[in-house]
């Protein structure tokens, strides 16, 4: 399979590129793709087939050849110039989208020197959906004041685009707060979608990004240079993350996070998630669920874990 064919044959069967989510490209398997929550197979006749419906040999399949073509275009045959990224498993492209690898380690001691006879791929395209946290924002605030928030949601339930929409909100100012400076961690160069460094979300007009940064060296950085009033990263956990966040909270910002997990009762079971919910450090808890669409919002719970917010 040949990269202009592949085109064609995927815009026949996804006219609405915009649904998309992500496409895994396997060699030897077929390609997948996941828009609206559910996941398709792309026949060569230019058509989606479900899962489990026998279509696997219709399926347009991948070889090594077809990935590294792939990668070649998204490099602009320039894969050296990305190889911090790949080191880590994955580059950011224009647009903000961000594919992730998978193959062979070449280590170099105890570190990954980089990548090697790639065999897989995980496309996930960047979408900002303006105005998606619309429902939760009154939650956030009261009498003007924004609350230190954690969003809790299963994988693929709208999480980081949920806390995009929240930071571009917050930053620009909105009917509950005024606007205010917000710097963004972006551990993974999903929040922001950078390329190049200059994010390619609209994150507001008071939001700077350290992008590609861990996330406890990240938060310290951007305390001593921005100057924050709002502290935002993704995918929190660690016991380092847990030190890090007293920091900021000790200078006066406000932080805005997310984690894994499908019900507020699942803090209990994380030590680290635990321990911050038994000090009081977040004073909401927003559960999302894909159900009946990713980024619903399922509850909404204050520092004592005590319901606020109906199902929606």
């Amino acid at each position: 399979m040949e990269a202009a064919r592949f085109k064609e044959i995927f815009k026949k069967a996804v006219p609405e590129a915009e649904r998309v989510q992500e496409i895994r490209v396997r060699a030897g398997r077929p390609v997948l793709v996941f828009m609206d929550g559910q996941e398709f197979l792309i026949l060569e006749d230019g058509t989606l087939g479900r899962c489990g419906e026998g279509k696997q040999k219709e399926a347009v399949t991948a070889d090594q050849m077809f990935i590294k073509e792939i990668l070649g275009i998204f490099s602009r045959h320039s894969l050296y110039a990305f190889e911090d990224e790949v080191r880590q498993g994955f580059l950011t492209i224009e647009g903000g989208h961000r594919v992730g690898i998978s193959g062979k380690v070449v280590l170099e001691g105890q570190r990954v020197r980089t990548i090697k006879d790639i065999s897989g791929l995980n496309i996930r395209l960047a979408h900002q959906r303006i105005g998606c946290a619309d429902r939760i924002l009154p939650f956030l605030y009261e009498k003007g004041t924004l609350k230190n928030t954690l969003f809790l949601s299963p994988p693929g339930a709208g999480k980081t685009t949920i806390l995009r929409d929240v930071v571009r909100q917050v930053s620009d100012g909105n009917a509950y707060g005024e606007g205010m400076e917000v710097s963004v961690v972006d551990e993974r160069s999903e929040i922001g979608a950078c390329f190049k460094g200059i994010p390619q979300c609209d994150l507001g007009m008071r939001t700077d990004v350290m992008d590609a940064c861990p996330k406890v060296l990240g938060m310290l950085m951007m305390i001593r240079s921005m100057a924050p009033r709002a502290v935002a990263v993704d995918e929190i956990g660690t016991r380092e993350d847990l030190a890090a966040l007293r920091d900021v909270m000790n200078c006066g910002c406000r932080i805005l996070a997310t984690v894994h997990g499908n019900r507020v009762e699942d803090l209990a079971g994380k030590p680290v998630l635990s321990e911050m919910a038994a000090e009081g450090m977040f004073e909401r808890y927003v559960v999302l669920t894909r159900s009946p669409r990713p980024g619903t919002m399922a509850g909404v719970y204050d520092g004592g874990l005590m319901r606020l917010g109906p199902d929606i």
